[in-house]
């Protein structure tokens, strides 16, 4: 996929932005607090209906403003899409090629992106939470299924944890919830099953293409085991279930972990091998798509290079393939950071209005 057009209204501090990035990688450079993240940010709330730095809309919209806007135009294989995000007066609404979304989620997939932000080495030292909202944001994007699924289970865990705070709920109406748990959960691990053993086989890689060492390993960890029945865990914690008022087993507890050297990264692992780590998760969610799909993804990385010597920053830069749409922020041009034989577009952006360099 390649982004062709971007023009955004009342986001953040931008200026009423036109931005035609080229294909490879674009460089967009600036001080901080201009504008670069933002830019990003809009690519990426077109892209899949989220910021990565808010859950409230209302963040997003410049002040003065009673929204915003967001067009994005990209070429895919043998076709164009355009998707409009429009946020107004606190009515959220999606078109793709003209065409309104009935559901938000309908606009996954159509922007296939993967980004990273300094914040992603949470993924690494975080709770299991965050990975798990990983693995799920890259899968729906794959697999309309896993996304249906995870709704309806997201659905049945929050009423099933309601009735398990009632004082008397009968074991029928439990029953009941308990069927569509497994039923969706079952779809759930199976699909992070898969995606796990895909991404173990190029995070490897791509951590020795910029850490130049071998050593990443990525472990999935289901919280129900493959001996396990989940119906019958289900059932057989009941009670306890009833006494924390809370469902304490099933996918929604799933975690991976990331192991450098053979030892838990979380625990063991330096920041920069942290740093390393992560970014090499996402590189690998490149790769991996550009398998599934047959087309890479569009690679946005925030300010990627602060934490990375020069060294790191052009295995970085060799890693990512030449087929691939990359948008990079950063706030150093020098050649220390991009070196200086890269062909690449430079855009430069101050005050949220945007130029070429």
């Amino acid at each position: 996929m390649v982004l062709r057009e971007l023009h955004t209204d009342g986001f953040r501090c931008l200026a009423s932005l036109a931005f035609a990035p080229g294909g490879g990688v674009n460089v967009i450079s600036g001080d901080n607090a201009q504008g670069k993240t933002s830019l990003l940010e809009a690519v990426l709330y077109a892209a899949t209906s989220k910021s990565h730095r808010t859950n409230q809309e209302t963040d997003l919209v410049q002040h003065g403003c009673p929204g915003f806007r967001i067009r994005a135009v990209a070429q895919r294989p043998g076709r164009e899409v355009a998707v409009d995000a429009i946020w107004w007066r606190g009515e959220k609404r999606f078109k793709v090629n003209g065409v309104s979304q009935s559901r938000v989620s309908d606009i996954l997939g159509k922007l296939p992106v993967v980004f990273f932000s300094p914040e992603d080495v949470e993924l690494v030292r975080g709770t299991a939470s965050i990975r798990r909202r990983f693995l799920d944001m890259a899968i729906s994007q794959l697999e309309p299924p896993y996304l249906r699924a995870l709704q309806q289970y997201r659905l049945a865990l929050k009423q099933r944890n309601e009735l398990l705070k009632q004082d008397r709920v009968t074991g029928d109406l439990l029953d009941a919830w308990d069927e569509q748990l497994v039923r969706h959960g079952t779809v759930i691990v199976r699909s992070r099953l898969v995606f796990g053993r895909e991404l173990a086989r190029f995070a490897a890689p791509a951590y020795d293409a910029i850490a130049a060492r071998e050593g990443l390993e990525l472990a999935y960890l289901p919280d129900i085991g493959s001996g396990e029945d989940y119906a019958t865990v289900l059932l057989e914690n009941r009670d306890r279930d009833r006494r924390y008022g809370l469902t304490n087993r099933g996918p929604h507890r799933d975690d991976f972990e990331l192991s450098v050297e053979g030892k838990p990264a979380r625990q063991f692992a330096s920041q920069g091998q942290q740093r390393t780590a992560a970014l090499a998760l996402k590189l690998a969610e490149l790769k991996l798509v550009r398998e599934r799909i047959s087309e890479y993804p569009m690679l946005m990385l925030d300010d990627v290079l602060s934490e990375l010597d020069a060294h790191r920053s052009s295995r970085l830069f060799n890693a990512i393939p030449e087929e691939a749409q990359c948008l990079l922020t950063t706030t150093d041009l020098t050649t220390s950071a991009v070196p200086s034989g890269l062909a690449c577009s430079v855009f430069r952006i101050r005050n949220g209005a945007l130029s070429s360099a």
